[in-house]
């Protein structure tokens, strides 16, 4: 071990491998950098983040009335089975009554606002009051769920705030501490036996690794929003390191320790090793009932997705929406579903959850607009899928039903500049599901590529028609690959989601033509006779006037060359969905 004052690096083993992992100090107490501030005071950050995910008080062991009706037992301490001191603030029904436990665990303070007066615990797009200043960021209200007859138990893990130990995010350790927790809680005198984790975000992360341990007394998860595979879906998406979002995040979660530096570690370990591989979530071993959603337009999505795909359970739900994580999270509808479900798998109440359809999905159109709205389906992706072909062509920056036959190229400044290729529909045309990139591709001036792709709809004039999210314009459904990380893992790739194995860096040589392979996103979008696909390709993160400060390490110079055409066979594949029922010119989906 090694310790420098804000940095300390540990030696870890991860099966065979021991390998560095690099710790920054903690913040005793939260610090807002000058340009989160003025964000906050724009009105674009969730107004608790004034003060950090919580405030960390001093420990104050006691119980008192949050409110008529509902007691909190504050500072609960909680011994996992390394003797490590861990506490939660455990909000429940006033009286001798036993109930189910609904568990908010993450990074996040378990007490953001409760001790700043003044304060409402308020996020973006979700209406004022709609929430109580004893709800955990993104975790369930006490105020509302307490007096629906369970306990909510905000937790501060493992080296969060009072809670002893240094704080690392989503590994199998996590898992196992849940398991202590979860056990620990369920044989309090108060509780039923019957625990849930659920929550949003970074909550929704640690019901996956919970779940995966199979506690006895865990009874159902609702993973809302929530990541499978970090390296994948948030520290190095398409292998590029994300060095906006994740360093942020890393300096507002707060305690006496240290925590992981997940940027530096991507620098210091860019290709998986046995410390990325530690952090995936071991889906094939949930059992437990499942109730998933996930947002067409967050990072959040490719978990949920393949959580919903891969997870064992026989029992298990996905709401796949257009929405934010936090409006959709308390809505008035949403709220009362999620009541439903946590009522039939921790009360046992035969209120006929089962009818609930296994898939339900918002189809987009433009805007604010979607053409279906919480369209039941049976499965995902959709068993009637016909993937198509839309083959590039570099000649004349189009995409045709043939494959061109004659080679050409097309190329772009790096750094800034963009290719995009277009289709014009001619009937109307619904794309749910997956998405892939094959490009043949060249470097002129590098030894590597970071490609970032965009999916996106246009008007019948050639006019960008984008969604919607928080009213602020999404750029389309993406992908992301680092040219060098394009090695595919065979057993793991299907026909519509290219798996890469981020364990070969292969450089590229002057003048060399590789074929990639690259992941979109899920989707779910309606296109009307007349409108066009479009697909842009470019060296850049691009996002306009969003809050979330996302940026990437790219590794770009000189230009970027796409071929198409003849031996190389660049194309788009589309998921095209037919419709159930169809007569005339009348089409239902």
């Amino acid at each position: 071990m090694a310790n420098t004052g804000d940095i300390l690096i540990k030696k870890k083993k991860y099966g065979d491998e021991e390998i560095d992992v690099i710790y920054r100090k903690l913040k005793p107490r939260p610090k807002m950098h000058e340009e989160i501030n003025s964000i906050v005071k724009e009105g674009r950050m969730p107004v608790h983040l004034k003060d950090g995910y919580g405030n960390m008080p001093e420990l104050n062991p006691r119980t008192y009335q949050v409110c008529p009706g509902i007691i909190c037992q504050q500072d609960v301490e909680i011994v996992l089975r390394d003797g490590t001191k861990t506490y939660a603030d455990v909000f429940r029904p006033e009286g001798d009554v036993k109930v189910p436990a609904i568990v908010a665990w993450s990074w996040f303070g378990k007490r953001p606002c409760a001790d700043t007066p003044g304060v409402e615990f308020q996020t973006i797009g979700v209406p004022e009051g709609s929430c109580s200043p004893n709800a955990k960021f993104e975790g369930a209200d006490p105020e509302y769920w307490c007096h629906k007859g369970y306990a909510v138990v905000n937790y501060d893990h493992r080296g969060v705030n009072n809670s002893e130990g240094d704080v690392e995010m989503t590994p199998q350790q996590e898992g196992i501490d849940a398991y202590d927790v979860i056990e620990f809680i369920a044989a309090q005198d108060w509780c039923t036996g019957k625990v849930a984790m659920g929550g949003n975000s970074g909550l929704a992360v640690a019901s996956w690794k919970a779940a995966s341990m199979q506690p006895p007394h865990l009874a159902c998860i609702a993973p809302w929003e929530g990541q499978s595979d970090i390296y994948r879906e948030m520290i190095c998406m398409g292998g590029i390191p994300e060095c906006g979002f994740n360093p942020y995040l890393t300096g507002q979660i707060f305690g006496t320790g240290y925590m992981e530096d997940h940027y530096m570690m991507a620098k210091k370990y860019p290709t998986i090793n046995g410390y990325w591989e530690d952090k995936i979530a071991k889906l094939e071993n949930i059992e437990v009932p499942a109730y998933i959603t996930a947002g067409w337009n967050h990072f959040h999505l490719r978990g949920g997705t393949l959580g919903f795909r891969k997870i064992a359970s026989k029992k298990k739900w996905i709401r796949i929406h257009r929405e934010f994580e936090w409006p959709d999270q308390y809505k008035r509808e949403n709220i009362r579903d999620l009541t439903d479900f946590y009522d039939r798998y921790l009360k046992g109440i035969r209120n006929g959850w089962e009818s609930t359809p296994a898939v339900r999905l918002d189809v987009m159109d433009a805007y604010d607009f979607d053409f279906m709205t919480q369209r039941p389906e049976n499965e995902f992706p959709l068993a009637r899928t016909v993937y198509k072909k839309l083959w590039l062509n570099a000649a004349d920056g189009l995409m045709n039903w043939e494959k061109p036959e004659e080679e050409s190229s097309v190329r772009y400044e790096s750094t800034k500049g963009r290719t995009t290729f277009d289709l014009r529909f001619d009937e109307d045309t619904e794309l749910t599901g997956y998405m892939k990139l094959h490009l043949w591709v060249e470097a002129d001036g590098s030894d590597d590529m970071d490609l970032f792709i965009a999916i996106q709809k246009l008007d019948a004039e050639g006019n960008w028609v984008p969604t919607y999210v928080l009213g602020k314009p999404h750029p389309g459904s993406a992908g992301k690959l680092r040219v060098s990380m394009r090695e595919l893992d065979e057993e793991k790739s299907t026909d519509f989601q290219p798996y890469h194995t981020y364990k070969t860096i292969q450089k590229l040589k002057p003048g060399e033509i590789v074929p990639v392979d690259i992941e979109i996103w899920p989707t779910s979008r309606f296109w009307h006779a007349g409108e066009q696909i479009r697909v842009e390709i470019m060296g850049h993160y691009e996002r306009i006037d969003w809050f979330e400060p996302f940026n990437y390490d790219t590794y770009n110079n000189g230009d970027h060359i796409i071929h198409t055409g003849g031996k190389y066979d660049s194309f788009l594949q589309i998921p095209v969905i037919p419709p159930k029922y169809s007569v005339g010119t009348y089409k239902y989906y």
